[in-house]
């Protein structure tokens, strides 16, 4: 598209971070950029703000709004929201994340505090029926999710069931990550290796979904193609330095190589 300008490509918000967890709002917000977002917002703890600030070249940090409605106001102008990492808990956060949940008409994908805060009040994701909704968890996550220990389960069922039952698209991470929709339609992953499992590399996945989806593409396009690439780009990092040695911000520097081999 000749004409195309940054507004095409999405506007996309983060809320995220806290004291001692600086870097997942960055990641998250870096993995967006580099998956082809247009502008990308990034609200956190004030805090914390100057920390970040330093870190972001293209997208933008601000501290958080002294209000909820001030925040609503700022993702309200945003095609999709991330809420949840790196933000810590406290039932201030808890109830801010809540308020986002019930009142954000946009695309909103929760990872990592933001399915902590859900796990407590799981009924809240109901109310987004008409609305998408995408969570991340892991294992652990998810188990919090469910109310009980998921181990030993056949882990497609399950994830198949507690999306139909809260209307919900839920990404499943581990080997073989599973993706499932409240319609019943399911994907399991195939790229990925190992070495993909270090503190950072569920924040990077997240910030691509927030972009794809944030970009306009369907949630049943957007969100397989953002976890084979998350994959891929593990991928072509494990090829070039190691399982071992390799970190999420390398992951976030092979998006475009793994974007191109599609």
């Amino acid at each position: 598209m000749q004409n195309a300008h940054k507004g095409n490509f999405g506007r996309v918000y983060i809320l995220a971070g806290s004291v001692g967890y600086t870097g997942a709002p960055v990641l998250s917000a870096r993995a967006a950029v580099r998956s082809g977002s247009g502008l990308v917002f990034l609200g956190v703890p004030k805090e914390i703000w100057q920390i970040v600030a330093v870190k972001c070249d293209e997208a933008m940090p601000s501290p958080l709004p002294s209000s909820v409605d001030e925040l609503l106001g700022k993702i309200a102008q945003c095609d999709a929201v991330l809420v949840g990492p790196g933000l810590g808990r406290s039932p201030k956060t808890d109830d801010i994340i809540l308020k986002v949940i019930k009142a954000a008409a946009c695309p909103l994908i929760l990872d990592a505090d933001g399915i902590n805060a859900v796990a407590e009040h799981i009924d809240s994701l109901d109310g987004r029926r008409d609305r998408l909704t995408i969570l991340t968890p892991h294992d652990g996550e998810y188990a919090r999710l469910q109310g009980k220990n998921p181990r030993g389960a056949n882990r497609i069922e399950e994830t198949m069931a507690l999306a139909k039952k809260h209307g919900c698209v839920l990404v499943r991470k581990g080997h073989r990550s599973i993706i499932a929709y409240p319609d019943g339609e399911i994907f399991v992953n195939t790229t990925g290796n190992p070495g993909m499992a270090k503190g950072g590399s569920g924040d990077v996945l997240a910030g691509m979904i927030l972009s794809l989806i944030g970009q306009g593409i369907p949630p049943k396009r957007a969100v397989p193609a953002a976890v084979w690439l998350h994959g891929r780009a593990g991928d072509l990092c494990a090829a070039e330095k190691g399982e071992y040695g390799m970190t999420p911000t390398d992951m976030i520097e092979r998006i475009p190589d793994a974007m191109r081999t599609v």
